[in-house]
């Protein structure tokens, strides 16, 4: 019964976890790596991690999940981001095909109601109360390979 849930979470999140895929191998053809931890596929570095890593810091992250991936702009975000960005995947277990709606709705509503769209977005603010994000700056110099 446990092995059936497991499966049932995976399925339920495998829309979102198709695109993080094809993101990741992406990064990958850009000189980005992966592994896999706790079942989750995360991709880091690379030309493509240095690229969003220098992106304004309104438009970047260091790190984003889509489903069972974690999208990473360099080895030292994930390993600080790890915990926080395996809740979201909890929540893409939770909410399926549904999240990525429900996060851009709850941004949203935060930017009517005059608040920051991210920090006081719902599923952020989960996040950073069960798993506090350490990850303090971005990389001043993006590096090119890891």
């Amino acid at each position: 019964m446990v092995v059936a849930l497991r499966l049932l979470r995976y399925v339920w999140a495998l829309p979102n976890t198709l695109v993080g895929l094809v993101l990741g191998v992406i990064a990958l053809l850009g000189g980005g790596r992966w592994r896999i931890h706790l079942g989750v596929v995360e991709f880091y570095g690379g030309r493509v991690g240095a690229a969003v890593a220098a992106l304004p810091r309104v438009l970047g992250f260091s790190a984003m999940t889509l489903g069972h991936v974690i999208l990473a702009v360099d080895r030292s975000a994930l390993a600080q981001l790890r915990r926080h960005e395996h809740v979201h995947v909890r929540q893409y277990e939770r909410w399926g095909p549904l999240f990525v709606p429900a996060y851009l709705l709850s941004s949203l509503v935060q930017l009517l109601r005059g608040r920051n769209p991210y920090r006081e977005n719902h599923f952020e603010r989960q996040a950073y109360a069960l798993a506090p994000a350490r990850y303090r700056d971005r990389p001043a110099r993006p590096r090119v390979a890891e």
